[in-house]
């Protein structure tokens, strides 16, 4: 089985090398990776003790975050491999790490050259990854390796009789760290005692990004006296809901539009297609030209500052629930105590799960579903603080995985 795995990545490498003459990620992904040796050679330190911390892309980034800075904070060093493009591109230059590099493919000589090389004090995989010849690795070296907010489910790998290679993987780790009781039970249910229920360490990284300065003086100009909503990550799908609503609404409200996909060509036609979107529209990237106050509708031409901007929400939508591209992080603008719509799409989101029965997410599907709450949202202050307040308290409570992983390793 092990033989069939590592083929299947060599294959998998010709694959998208061919692929990345057609398509700009997979060629980032690909041409990513020819300098992640050359980047660790000049760059570690060899009388550090470093930190490795796995994530897959930008999500798993932010959630193993909090942790990254505390052990960072008690003198180790920090090294940050991604998987995807859509969280190095981001992230490569954050002042939080010492080192970030695309994790080499999961072969069995990457792996035993990366871990001789880094050498690393322990090892962190956030959230779902798993990579075989790296644990394997990790393990032989005798390097302590956690999963941090990981999270299991029935239908996985590990857990179908054809899943063996994965599940002796996971002696690999030396401790789990999981978000739910069900994950811990499906570990124990393998035989699995190491494991500690520890929640989401999101929570706590959102609970920080509420605290820390998030003024933005362009925001100010724009939203002046009237009510902000802001579209977050949003897909055409998204669109498809809301834009009808930003048409016709009479109320005192300014709308910030950030889309998922910012390619000028789809931007453009946000913006001059009078009939999806019959406003008075600013862009981002002209607003030291313009007088953002006269305008009703600005769209973020750019990525990077979403999590800001939510903090001038007095309502916010989060996208990717009206289709199947995935929902997008519906805490990054719960935290600030306002109401959060959605999509219908959110069943593989547990916190999305959570949040909608208990009355602070509200899932809609159709463009009258979503005229209907923003008019009860628009028109009741009462009810905008009622509802947002359920999101406040829920991120209170969850909040403290940071701290029981750093005192269970």
């Amino acid at each position: 089985m092990k033989i069939l795995y590592t083929l299947s990545l060599y294959i998998i490498k010709a694959i998208l090398s061919l692929i990345a003459l057609f398509n700009k990620k997979i060629r980032l992904f690909v041409s990513g990776r020819k300098t992640v040796w050359t980047t660790l050679n000049e760059k570690l330190d060899k009388n550090a003790r470093y930190v490795w911390l796995h994530a897959a892309s930008l999500g798993e980034f932010e959630q193993g975050l909090p942790v990254a800075k505390a052990l960072r904070a008690q003198g180790y060093k920090i090294l940050i491999t991604f998987f995807s493009p859509s969280g190095y591109e981001v992230r490569k230059n954050t002042p939080d790490a010492d080192i970030v590099v695309y994790l080499p493919l999961d072969t069995r000589v990457n792996a035993h050259r990366f871990v001789q090389l880094v050498n690393p004090a322990m090892a962190i995989f956030v959230k779902y990854e798993f990579w075989v010849n790296y644990l394997n690795e990790l393990k032989k070296a005798q390097v302590p390796t956690y999963l941090l907010s990981g999270i299991f489910r029935k239908d996985q790998i590990f857990f179908k009789p054809y899943g063996g290679m994965m599940r002796e993987a996971l002696h690999c780790f030396t401790h789990f760290f999981v978000q739910n009781d069900l994950s811990k039970e499906l570990l124990n249910n393998l035989g699995f005692t190491n494991v500690t229920m520890s929640g989401d360490t999101r929570f706590d990284r959102v609970a920080e990004i509420a605290e820390r300065d998030n003024h933005l003086d362009f925001i100010e100009q724009f939203k002046r006296d009237a009510l902000c909503v802001v579209f977050g990550s949003s897909w055409p799908a998204d669109e498809e809901v809301y834009l009808q609503y930003l048409n016709t609404c009479k109320a005192n409200v300014k709308f910030i539009i950030a889309p998922h996909n910012i390619h000028p060509t789809e931007i453009a036609v946000l913006r001059d297609n009078k009939q999806k979107l019959d406003r008075k529209v600013a862009l981002f990237s002209e607003k030291d030209t313009l007088n953002l106050s006269d305008y009703e509708v600005l769209i973020l031409d750019t990525i990077g500052m979403l999590t800001k901007v939510y903090s001038y929400a007095d309502i916010a939508y989060v996208g990717g629930g009206m289709g199947t591209s995935g929902l997008h992080n519906v805490l990054e603008p719960a935290v600030f105590g306002i109401p959060v719509i959605i999509g219908k799409n959110y069943e593989k989101f547990n916190e999305a799960k959570e949040l909608v029965a208990l009355g602070g997410v509200l899932s809609v599907d159709s463009r009258e579903a979503f005229a209907e709450v923003m008019n009860s949202l628009v028109n009741s202050d009462e009810r905008r603080q009622i509802v947002g307040n359920i999101n406040r308290d829920y991120i209170a409570t969850k909040k403290g995985a940071t701290s029981t992983f750093l005192k269970g390793i």
